[in-house]
């Protein structure tokens, strides 16, 4: 993922590519920012470039984004990129931290109070990799753009 300061990461994907990227810096706000970016950001591609996103795909990428965006402030240190895709019939959510160890989604637990954030990615997103990067890692989440796919 390319860098980008904080608060230039735009909802219009770049020329010629379906994305885009922002710096999060766990600020107040942040977290509401980043899931109103993701809203944007899937809005353009439908009317900008015409691709369809089902109301579901809307919903449950700002839920997937907010999931991964807190785990990776809450539990790492520095800076935050999340990075928005379009990857054929799907949008790529990708969230890297600087933190190295790597997360491990914990059984399923109704008691539990909190730490149910990758478990519930795991739940509604078609696959989710785990990368390790030379710094830290970067979680993907795909979701199809329709239902049903």
């Amino acid at each position: 993922m390319e860098p980008v300061p904080p608060g230039e990461g735009s909802p219009r994907p770049e020329r010629g590519r379906v994305e885009t990227t922002v710096a999060l810096d766990g600020k107040r706000g942040c977290i509401a920012g980043a899931r109103e970016l993701t809203g944007a950001f899937l809005t353009s591609v439908q009317r900008e470039h015409g691709v369809p996103v089902s109301a579901r795909t809307l919903d449950l990428s700002q839920l997937v984004v907010s999931e991964l965006v807190t785990n990776a402030l809450r539990h790492a240190p520095g800076p935050v990129l999340l990075q928005l895709r379009v990857a054929g019939a799907a949008v790529e959510i990708a969230v890297w931290d600087s933190e190295p160890a790597l997360p491990a989604a914990r059984e399923a637990d109704p008691t539990r109070v909190g730490q149910h954030g990758l478990e519930i990615v795991m739940a509604v997103a078609q696959d989710v990799d785990v990368v390790r990067e030379p710094v830290g890692k970067r979680i993907v989440a795909r979701l199809g753009l329709l239902d049903g796919l």
